[in-house]
């Protein structure tokens, strides 16, 4: 019944069953009948549909009210039930955005399973946009992202800094240069993620400081995962800004190469987010108390 709840309380949230969908990593058939079986449990209709979006009926916002009460109560039983036994056990579901989840919080988490095997864990991958809306929608207990949360109900916690680098082809000509300005990345064929990406944000906003936009960028491929662009790179269509730790094995391979920017390094802040009313359960806790105080020099 859980599970019903929460994709019910997700498509309440976002008022689309296509959006729920891809939060909830299930088909739209499998959406629609999560909330067609509570609507037959109950025996009333739970939502009316206006063009592409849905709103809550009378009765559908009063399932809302008690089913958000409901997911709550089953966060502070297993953080009781812990409690009196003494054992460090639990689920934690942990969203974290692609450089974190894919180059990062693999060997935490391994490090964080040796001292406490009982937790089980599970980790879901998006861009920082998809994982605050994972959380939100109670999918995922907090997340780790490279990006800037954009809601005013999530708390953001920073964890360590990050440097992205400008990556390029061995044999391309900006590796002749001892450093490259912006406005040489400018004329360069340029490799993106997708727009909620946190990598991109920081581009943005670098390209911001120094008077530039987006629309300066000669964009030829948006991509949306970091390993898409790595090759990308490595196959010479185009120049990318990427994460360090995510190039570290590529560059020291010989791959890829490095350029320095004129205008100084592009660093960021790589934070803990969580909802602000949510309790964190103590396995959540303990998890998130290895996170920041883990060896990061040691990557």
């Amino acid at each position: 019944m859980d599970t019903k709840l929460k994709v019910f309380c997700t498509v309440a949230e976002t008022k689309s069953f296509t959006k729920t969908s891809q939060i909830v990593h299930l088909s739209q058939p499998a959406v629609s009948l999560q909330v067609q079986s509570l609507e037959e449990f109950f025996e009333t209709k739970l939502f009316d549909k206006t063009g592409q979006q849905v709103s809550l009926t009378a009765a559908g916002k009063i399932l809302y009210d008690h089913a958000t009460h409901i997911l709550d109560h089953y966060n502070d039983l297993h953080k009781e039930i812990n409690k009196l036994t003494g054992t460090m056990k639990g689920a934690v579901a942990i969203g974290a955005s692609t450089t974190l989840g894919n180059y990062i919080l693999p060997r935490i988490i391994t490090d964080f399973k040796r001292i406490h095997p009982k937790i089980k864990i599970k980790l879901r991958i998006g861009n920082t946009e998809r994982i605050e809306d994972l959380m939100h929608s109670g999918f995922v207990d907090f997340g780790i992202v490279e990006g800037r949360a954009s809601k005013s109900n999530t708390k953001t916690e920073k964890v360590i800094s990050d440097q992205l680098t400008v990556i390029v082809h061995p044999k391309h000509p900006l590796t002749t240069k001892r450093v490259v300005s912006v406005l040489d990345l400018t004329r360069e064929p340029f490799i993106l993620r997708e727009q909620g990406s946190g990598t991109r944000q920081h581009i943005e906003h670098f390209l911001e400081r120094h008077g530039l936009y987006m629309r300066d960028l000669h964009v030829g491929l948006i991509m949306g995962s970091t390993e898409s662009i790595k090759a990308a790179v490595e196959a010479g269509n185009g120049i990318a800004i990427l994460s360090r730790w995510a190039v570290k094995k590529e560059v020291e391979d010989g791959r890829l190469k490095t350029v320095n920017i004129r205008e100084g390094s592009i660093s960021r802040d790589l934070a803990l987010i969580y909802p602000k009313k949510q309790h964190l359960s103590h396995a959540d806790k303990e998890l998130i108390l290895f996170i920041k105080n883990y060896a990061y020099e040691t990557f």
